[in-house]
């Protein structure tokens, strides 16, 4: 995470001087200093933090009161003695504070998700089910159930959610309307409308939306990306499941494009007059990599196999050096690396993150598909290409979209603090939000 908060700090504290206002100031000073605490390596004092940041020792010591009074900052155990003197007491990210609410929506699962402002997962459950033949109403009500769990268990531990984002396998647009999810048979649904009734209310802050619905393949890039080290700020995340997307970050940002629908990676076409796809083309790539083409190909029957084993089961195959499987993993690692070769030549690439279901098979995807890199890609004798598992997995994209919500707040703290400081005054705070449609969601 310390990559982006880094990143954040230090644009914002190149904002002109003479042109911020007492308010803006002090917002600004807030943010540093909570972004300097987060990206530490190690907690620091007070004395540390007005060195680093050139503020006065009495500025931060009002603004690390003014975190630690709003549950963003603690104190932790003395830091390293310097010198003569008792030591001076670190800080860090608060564990009992806000908190984000992270949901997924896939074509075999639903998941739920709190993450902490330190990042740290606090609670996690996944419900297993094939959504296809589900309709879109009934699939969102049966993830506002798990949201309601999650809602209860976060504030068991002392914790406040903050907002809610939503990953979905498909094109977002504007206010959270779905376009288009093939693989789960979605197109124009309103997810918020549908999901309000079913949402538990969350601490209304100013600057964070209650609710952001966003392609769950970009979650899991965003996801990926704060786990990773300051060098690796540009790579290509790719979600394998039922349905093939791709999250691209370039230099620690990630990529959109226009509309905001970039890394359709699984309908790039692999042969363009092979077998149909749900999207309305043919040959694209899921039909050569999706799971359950690989599932088919290793002669595995999807209906019959839970979908949360069907890795763990084709990586069980392979170890144990089972032919067919190793075939279906290597056609299906040569199909991907035809498309992953694509989009390197045209984004200069240098790093491939196989996420989801691809992470547990890396070992037997990674060779063919760097095979294809090597011997499509333009520039590979001289800048050689990283394929590697993603660290979080299959639940990326999950703690990617709660991540995001507490990132917000990282940013700029000022909102949740004027929540916390009417609190303090006695005044009185809303604690339910209305999302767009105009009904609140249910206590």
């Amino acid at each position: 995470m310390a990559a982006l908060w880094q990143c954040q700090v230090v644009s914002r504290a190149s904002s002109p001087a003479g042109a911020v206002r007492q308010a803006s100031l002090r917002e600004l000073n807030l943010a540093v200093v909570l972004g300097r605490i987060a990206a530490a390596s190690r907690p620091p004092s007070r004395a540390e933090l007005a060195a680093g940041t050139g503020l006065t020792r009495a500025t931060v010591s009002a603004v690390v009161d003014d975190l630690i009074g709003g549950r963003l900052v603690t104190e932790a155990g003395p830091a390293p003695r310097t010198g003569a003197g008792r030591p001076a007491r670190g800080l860090v990210l608060a564990g009992d504070g806000p908190a984000g609410l992270g949901l997924e929506v896939n074509v075999d699962y639903l998941a739920a998700c709190v993450v902490d402002l330190a990042g740290t997962v606090r609670h996690h459950t996944v419900h297993r089910a094939d959504l296809r033949p589900v309709s879109p109403a009934d699939a969102l009500a049966r993830l506002g159930d798990l949201a309601t769990r999650a809602r209860a268990d976060a504030r068991r531990q002392g914790l406040t959610l903050a907002g809610t984002a939503l990953g979905v396998p498909g094109l977002v647009g504007d206010g959270g309307l779905v376009r288009l999810a093939p693989n789960l048979g979605w197109r124009e649904v309103d997810v918020p409308v549908l999901l309000r009734r079913h949402l538990p209310p969350v601490e209304p802050v100013t600057g964070i939306p209650p609710l952001v619905v966003e392609n769950e393949a970009n979650l899991a890039a965003l996801g990926e990306l704060h786990t990773v080290s300051s060098d690796t700020a540009s790579f290509l995340h790719i979600s394998g499941e039922v349905g093939i997307g791709a999250g691209i970050v370039l230099d620690g940002a990630l990529f959109r494009g226009a509309r905001g629908w970039s890394g359709e990676i699984g309908h790039i076409p692999i042969q363009p007059e092979g077998p149909s796809c749900r999207c309305g083309g043919r040959g694209c790539l899921e039909q050569y990599a999706g799971q359950e083409a690989i599932l088919t190909a290793a002669g595995l029957t999807w209906a019959d196999l839970p979908a949360d084993t069907a890795a763990t089961r084709l990586a069980a195959l392979a170890e144990a050096d089972e032919p067919t499987a190793l075939r279906a993993l290597h056609d299906a690692g040569t199909a991907l690396g035809v498309a992953v070769a694509a989009v390197v030549n045209l984004l200069d690439l240098d790093t491939v993150v196989l996420g989801g279901g691809y992470a547990p098979l890396a070992p037997w995807l990674g060779p063919p598909v760097l095979t294809e890199i090597d011997r499509r890609v333009l520039t590979a004798a001289w800048a050689p290409v990283t394929v590697r598992p993603a660290r979080l997995g299959p639940e990326a994209a999950v703690v990617g979209a709660a991540g995001s919500v507490v990132r917000r707040i990282i940013a700029d703290p000022s909102g949740w603090l004027a929540g916390r400081r009417a609190s303090w005054m006695g005044g009185s705070r809303p604690t339910s939000v209305r999302l767009p449609g105009g009904n609140d969601p249910p206590r």
